[in-house]
């Protein structure tokens, strides 16, 4: 998008992104989500994503993420255990290693930023 814009988070249609079967540890969760935004050089991402209950490890990048619905418990490796529900803002730092328990269908709003070429 070129332009300003809004979107109503609860009601966006997203669309499903499989997730690695390495990265389920338990259940049966399913990953689906929307890039609302990029920059050109992509390096920047703004976007919705939502899992269905169950566990799930990742290794994450810089994010800023604003829970809209759902609860999760992250634990970030070596790190804090964050429990996080609706209105929570969240921090996550590139490289952290995190496991994802969703107690309930989680939606974010997420800010990511990858690293620039060194």
């Amino acid at each position: 998008m070129d332009q300003s814009f809004v979107v109503h988070i609860p009601d966006a249609e997203l669309a499903p992104d499989p997730l690695d079967p390495g990265q389920i540890v338990s259940g049966f969760p399913e990953v689906s989500g929307k890039v609302l935004w990029e920059s050109a050089d992509g390096r920047q991402s703004r976007g919705i994503w939502q899992i269905t209950p169950g566990v799930v490890t990742d290794v994450e990048e810089d994010e800023l993420f604003v829970v809209v619905s759902g609860r999760a418990t992250v634990e970030v490796e070596d790190g804090p255990t964050l429990h996080i529900g609706p209105g929570d803002l969240g921090v996550l730092r590139r490289g952290d290693r995190t496991t994802w328990t969703v107690h309930e269908t989680l939606r974010k709003a997420y800010a990511i930023t990858l690293p620039g070429d060194s």
